[in-house]
């Protein structure tokens, strides 16, 4: 039996450099309000709006440091607040995603594609991969265990020497399962 502390992902934004300027103005650095369990990852103490067609969501959270691409993560539920329907993908898979606005305190980006409800997943250190005979892109099942325990399918393991080990998903699937933050969970072999 293999364990993994699982954890719910909030909606947020990752930012490239050119929308850091453009949302907050030029130059700007983000600062780190709180390291992440991911090594190297933080919350910002700056936030953004989302608009879609009919909502707002107000107070989304950037995720630093800065990528090569911006991408915003919702759960399907921020969708239906927004009017949107996110296809569910891993990060980085933004060809042909959702359209999104985004506005902050300097300015606002109608991004033709960036949204996404995130694929839930496990990010783990290479050694574990190995020690459980998987890859990155696998595609795993998960036992939460609990009084409304269920098994998560289709688990997408993302291994690498700089990750750590963690399950993550979206807030409509950690409140279905009464899921509390890093609690551990069992990946089914």
């Amino acid at each position: 039996m293999f364990k993994v502390p699982i954890a719910r992902s909030d909606v947020h934004i990752h930012l490239k450099r050119k929308d850091v300027n453009i949302l907050f103005g030029k130059d700007y650095q983000l600062t780190n309000l709180k390291n992440l369990t991911i090594p190297g990852q933080f919350a910002c103490s700056e936030t953004v709006s989302l608009i879609g067609p009919s909502g707002r969501i107000n107070g989304v959270v950037v995720v630093g440091p800065e990528r090569p691409y911006s991408q915003v993560e919702i759960s399907i539920t921020n969708g239906l607040t927004l009017g949107i329907d996110a296809p569910v993908r891993l990060s980085g898979d933004l060809k042909g995603s959702a359209p999104i606005k985004v506005t902050g305190p300097a300015g606002s980006i109608d991004f033709s594609e960036g949204l996404i409800v995130a694929a839930r997943h496990i990010h783990m250190h290479s050694s574990d991969a190995a020690e459980l005979g998987v890859k990155t892109g696998d595609s795993v099942s998960v036992r939460v265990p609990g009084p409304r325990g269920l098994v998560f399918n289709q688990v997408i393991i993302k291994a690498g020497d700089h990750e750590a080990l963690e399950m993550h998903v979206d807030f409509d699937e950690g409140h279905a399962a009464g899921i509390e933050d890093f609690q551990e969970v069992e990946i089914i072999l």
